[in-house]
């Protein structure tokens, strides 16, 4: 089978942490003969990523359009042309629609989703032609999950509805937009969460396909839509089928609704 992205350049924003979404991404992109830059705020953890990546590194905050304009001209600096971008940048800010402030609504869309709409723009310029972007969304877009994580799901929404809009503005170009929807990951995000048997088995009888996600299976969905696979505008349900049913309730975990609330970042 021919490797369609062997020398490829590829950019992926979100990937310092070792065992995260981004970093296997990265590190799939790697291993399929891409030359590979990767992003993110805290700049020990980027270094020792890419050293294990074999990637090239950029110190970026996602929230900041000035970091990502230069991500994406310090990656046309050193390629000459960008044909793979990924942003998998994104946390969920946690409460009530009660108890929101102003300043909380706004950090969660500046990450959620006003970092996609320059990511994609600024990464489409050092693409020109010929290319592929991916967001990672979250299936909490299309799927209700409990009211405490309300501004999460209405940014995830938002960029969903992006990447429609993108893929008709950029489809003349060739550039396909897409996002990926995954539901609950085994990752470093989620920091030994579903250790737990009784969590892990709430999550679990929720998937049609029995598991947990794993950063891999997002990385496995990027490397395909990079490829020749004809998408675009698709928010693509990396979930197992969790989309087809429901999140757990806060009462169906260990320690009600306070442990749920409390959970580590996913």
């Amino acid at each position: 089978m021919p490797n369609h992205l062997k020398g490829k350049n590829a950019v992926v924003l979100g990937a310092s942490a070792e065992g995260g979404s981004g970093y296997a991404i990265a590190g799939a992109l790697a291993s399929e003969g891409c030359n590979v830059i990767i992003a993110a705020r805290r700049d020990k953890e980027l270094q020792k990523a890419a050293a294990k990546i074999g990637a090239q590194s950029f110190s970026c905050d996602a929230k900041n359009e000035g970091d990502i304009s230069s991500l994406a001209q310090f990656a046309l600096k050193t390629f000459g042309k960008v044909d793979i971008a990924v942003n998998a940048a994104g946390a969920p800010q946690r409460g009530p629609i009660a108890e929101v402030t102003r300043q909380q609504l706004q950090d969660t869309l500046d990450l959620n989703y006003i970092s996609h709409v320059f990511f994609i723009k600024y990464m489409a310029e050092a693409i020109g032609s010929d290319g592929s972007i991916t967001i990672i969304s979250s299936m909490s877009a299309v799927c209700q999950t409990d009211g405490n994580v309300f501004a999460y799901s209405c940014a995830k929404a938002a960029a969903s509805c992006l990447v429609r809009c993108a893929a008709i503005e950029y489809g003349p170009r060739n550039i396909k937009v897409n996002a990926l929807l995954p539901g609950p990951i085994d990752s470093a995000a989620t920091q030994g969460l579903f250790e737990n048997d009784v969590i892990r088995h709430a999550f679990e009888k929720e998937v049609p396909l029995g598991r947990i996600a794993k950063p891999e299976d997002l990385a496995d969905a990027v490397t395909w839509l990079a490829g020749p696979a004809f998408v675009t505008g698709t928010n693509l349900q990396v979930n197992g089928g969790n989309f087809l049913y429901r999140f757990p309730t806060p009462e169906e975990l260990p320690g009600g609704v306070a442990a749920y609330k409390n959970r580590p970042k996913s």
